[in-house]
């Protein structure tokens, strides 16, 4: 018998790529500085094994992951990956995020549609990442022509190893010509700021989103190197007054490129007076979670906006366009029909 969902849902990245890019290299990275969180991998088409990324970080190979009591090596189909998967997401495994990274000749797409048919209810699709090697780009997209398509899927791009290029302009260039609406960041060594991706597990309890200001104090890097999300845009927005759902969702639909990813809690007022609504968005990935008011918690929104190349100024200005105006809608039906258009139909958590 499964165990009962705590209710939490866990984020599921799917980490692409042509071989040799640096997916791996990219992982381990996510490992070595997750900041406490707890990561599971399904890694390589191969099994699904829960990973504490700071007892065993760097033992990830491309397609075995090496553990005290041996190697866990099964591979992977459509039927398999569900099991996997609900096995990751289970309460007692304490996993905060589970990543996928699929081999180098991988149809990313379908990893993805069976992340987002998964029917296991603690499970949220948490984006498509894709990795490129910007040493290799123009030789690889040229013998691979498949490689356009799957940048132009992705929720965001790492162009990776530009230390290896003289001027990697072009390749970000030609990149962001490719792609639909993703964010596009260099690397090099697969270092990528891993609160880009997912929520790093605060060293205390706290109410509320982890922000980018969190970092600077208690977040994921710990050593000499420069903070890595210096190369991010962040927004944090919070407005006491509600907001407006049909002017929200304008907004959500959209929004710009290069925005990879919103994640909070929204406030509608009088339109629903009992829940507040979790809003998670990956590239073009949108849902909402209702959710009861905590006891005693005050009424806010709060939002935190991440991406590269973003006018921040402007999101500020078009969310604050989001405020209620305080009219009376609490009688207007339709007022939220946008919203619930994303609200994810799952069981009842408390059953």
């Amino acid at each position: 018998m499964s165990e009962r969902s705590s209710g939490r849902q866990i984020p599921v990245v799917v980490l692409a790529g042509f071989l040799g890019s640096g997916k791996t290299t990219l992982l381990n990275h996510l490992l070595h500085r997750s900041g406490g969180s707890r990561i599971g991998a399904v890694v390589n088409d191969f099994g699904a094994v829960e990973i504490d990324a700071m007892a065993v970080a760097g033992a990830l190979g491309d397609s075995t992951v090496s553990l005290g009591n041996g190697c866990l090596c099964c591979a992977v189909d459509a039927s398999e990956l569900d099991e996997y998967l609900e096995r990751l997401a289970r309460p007692s495994a304490g996993i905060d995020v589970i990543v996928i990274e699929a081999s180098g000749l991988a149809e990313p797409q379908e990893l993805v549609r069976m992340v987002l048919a998964s029917e296991l209810p603690n499970i949220v699709y948490g984006g498509l990442v894709e990795v490129v090697d910007a040493a290799e780009f123009d030789e690889t997209r040229a013998a691979h022509p498949g490689i356009d398509r799957h940048l132009s899927l992705a929720d965001l791009v790492v162009v990776n190893k530009t230390d290896r290029v003289d001027d990697p302009e072009p390749v970000l260039k030609t990149v962001r010509d490719l792609v639909d609406r993703a964010a596009v960041v260099p690397a090099t060594h697969g270092r990528v700021d891993p609160e880009f991706l997912f929520d790093c597990r605060p060293g205390e309890e706290r109410i509320g989103q982890l922000s980018f200001d969190d970092l600077h104090r208690d977040g994921c890097e710990h050593d000499t190197h420069p903070h890595l999300h210096a190369g991010y845009d962040s927004l944090s927005f919070v407005s006491e007054q509600p907001l407006d759902p049909r002017r929200l969702i304008a907004f959500l639909d959209s929004r710009p490129a290069g925005l990879y990813r919103i994640k909070g809690y929204v406030d509608f007022g009088p339109y629903d007076v009992r829940n507040r609504y979790a809003v998670h968005a990956v590239g073009r990935f949108l849902r909402f979670y209702p959710e009861p008011w905590p006891a005693g918690a005050g009424r806010a929104t709060q939002l935190v906006l991440i991406g590269t190349r973003l006018d921040t100024g402007a999101l500020r200005a078009e969310l604050d366009g989001c405020v209620s105006d305080g009219a009376p809608h609490a009688d207007d039906e339709a007022g939220m029909w946008g919203v619930l258009r994303y609200v994810q139909e799952a069981e009842d958590s408390a059953a």
